[in-house]
């Protein structure tokens, strides 16, 4: 029988030890601290070899050890006591204290460390249930007595609020962490524009977050009836899949249909379970949502049962959002850079279309020297310009501009110089094609579209231009005397009925200039807002009056340039130049 002085003692020493863990408890949210300071404690009361907190695991329904001192390094790793097993898993699931003199009386008894004789095995509780077990084991029998039970009940109760308080504070900086994980992964995710570079870089950032053996995308088809196999990694490594798999079918199947994430903790007991990798123990699929519309699913595969829960299925969800997202994103970017490739391809045909339309070369005439050059403000240009050969020694030019820029000017372009070629066949005067090129195009009228077209007529004989314009800058003439303008107008065609188009002509002598532009000359603005204008024109015309006409067109565009100081034309501009000889 204890004196009274020695229960006195023994409480006193209890007291003190609570103090001292309350302080623990209350001193820090890291559990490894608090719990190794308990130890230091409890070894103050009663001495042992092993000191082990053994916490449950609810996903496997075992314990594993948390905090020891004594256990081997291999013991502490490889442990997993069963509920209801050995004298721990007894405390655990009896929620009693196990008091054990000598265990080996104790078949219950799992031998850990040899010599061991005594046990004392105390449960954590917290709200009634079981989730740990504070374990003491002596190489002596009878180490521990009642009063030390009595007492390692208390600071198990003490710092079962620490462990749960630790716990939560584990998850809430897990889930920041995972939290800000997710918003890095977003961004980067957002970032990348190619589907097939998206798709195999997901897998990489799933992996930061949630550890699988086999992920993979599965993108439902065109038709909507089949989930295809885009991407699957397994163990690091992109591997090919070719195993598609029918809407509601399968597991990933199930969860398309189902538009709900689904965990299998034993794909064996799961009868929608395709089977692809016999490895795989548990699987978790989650759709991909966009616009309130599946467009996939994202599949997780573990070699260990059990592994996915509610967490891993909240994660995934919150990151399929985003996934889902990025990739109708990059799906539409990619078929916009196909439309656009296609259109790029269609564009290049009809640059070409459009150059062959224009004239390869300029006739040459005994009295005449011709160059002409038109550049679009865009890929393609409005402008036009064409010659056309007829008997006695006669020559037609026609220089155009239509309304607009871009493919519809290009098209409509087309149509005026198919128009024109009919129209001029006939022996007509220039103001007389004018006036049924008009008519022409207000029987195909198209809104908005019109052109504003000169034709002249040039009679080598008498070495006479004759004029008629519909709206075109008027033609200058540079002769020894200087620059004129040859002051012939007309509307434009294909606006309204009834233009009659006068006509105006000039005899060239050699040497002379006749100089016919499009108004993306005179118009063309510099980065004050000032136009080039007709005076600037004439002033280079007066300075190379004595040039080729190549030459001449060369220091027009020459001069344009250097006017415009970089700024990108708004408009096309044509130049024809034609020199008496």
């Amino acid at each position: 029988m204890s004196s009274p002085t020695t229960v006195i003692g023994d409480e006193r020493r209890t007291t003190e030890l609570m103090l001292e863990i309350g302080e623990a408890v209350t001193s820090t949210l890291e559990l490894d601290e608090v719990l190794s300071r308990v130890a230091q404690s409890v070894r103050r009361l009663m001495d042992y070899e092993i000191f082990a907190i053994l916490l449950v695991n609810e996903r496997s329904h075992d314990m594993r050890i948390r905090f020891a001192v004594g256990h081997l390094p291999e013991v502490v790793e490889g442990v997993r006591v069963k509920i209801g097993a050995g004298i721990t898993g007894a405390a655990a699931a009896t929620l009693e204290p196990q008091l054990i003199p000598d265990v080996s009386a104790d078949p219950r008894y799992i031998h850990a460390l040899a010599g061991v004789r005594s046990e004392l095995a105390v449960p954590i509780i917290w709200k009634r249930q079981a989730i740990g077990v504070i374990d003491l084991q002596s190489k002596e029998a009878n180490a521990f007595t009642p009063s030390h039970r009595d007492a390692l009940v208390l600071v198990a109760s003490r710092i079962a609020n620490a462990i749960e308080n630790a716990k939560l504070y584990r998850n809430a900086v897990s889930r920041e962490r995972t939290l800000t994980l997710l918003n890095d992964i977003s961004r980067e995710m957002t970032s990348i524009l190619s589907l097939d570079e998206l798709l195999l870089r997901t897998g990489e950032m799933v992996r930061r977050i949630i550890d699988y053996h086999l992920f993979s995308i599965l993108l439902l088809n065109e038709r909507g009836d089949t989930l295809e196999h885009r991407v699957s990694v397994k163990q690091g490594e992109h591997i090919q899949i070719k195993q598609d798999v029918p809407l509601g079918q399968g597991i990933v199947g199930a969860a398309a249909q189902s538009r709900q994430p689904i965990i299998v903790r034993d794909v064996a007991e799961d009868a929608r379970y395709v089977a692809v990798n016999p490895d795989v123990k548990s699987e978790l699929a989650v759709p991909l949502v966009h616009q309130d519309k599946v467009i996939g699913v994202v599949d997780l595969e573990h070699v260990r049962k059990g592994y996915f829960n509610e967490r891993h299925a909240r994660t995934m969800s919150t990151l399929a959002a985003q996934m889902a997202i990025a990739i109708a994103n990059a799906g539409l970017y990619e078929r916009v850079a196909r439309a656009e490739r296609r259109m790029d391809r269609d564009l290049r045909i009809a640059q070409q279309m459009q150059r062959h339309l224009l004239p390869s070369c300029c006739p040459q005439m005994a009295r005449l020297e011709v160059a002409a050059r038109s550049a679009p403000a865009r890929e393609l240009g409005g402008d036009l310009y064409d010659f056309l050969s007829y008997t006695g020694q006669r020559w037609g030019l026609a220089v155009g501009d239509v309304a607009g820029k871009g493919a519809g000017a290009a098209l409509y372009g087309a149509v005026v110089s198919g128009i024109l070629r009919t129209q001029a066949a006939r022996p007509r005067g220039p103001g007389e094609v004018l006036a049924a090129v008009n008519q022409a195009l207000l029987q195909r009228k198209i809104e908005a579209q019109f052109v504003t077209l000169l034709f002249a007529i040039w009679h080598e004989r008498a070495r006479r231009m004759v004029i008629a314009n519909s709206g075109l800058p008027y033609p200058v003439h540079v002769s020894a005397q200087g620059c004129r303008q040859i002051k012939v107008a007309g509307l434009p065609l294909g606006m309204m009925e009834g233009g009659d188009y006068v006509e105006s002509s000039v005899r060239l002598m050699p040497g002379e200039l006749l100089v016919f532009v499009s108004d993306g000359i005179t118009e063309l603005a510099n980065r004050r807002g000032e136009e080039y204008g007709r005076i600037r024109l004439e002033a280079v015309l007066r300075h190379a009056s004595q040039s080729s006409s190549e030459e001449v067109v060369e220091a027009i565009f020459a001069d344009l340039e250097k006017f415009a100081e970089g700024m990108p034309p708004a408009d096309d501009r044509t130049v024809v130049v034609v020199r008496g000889r």
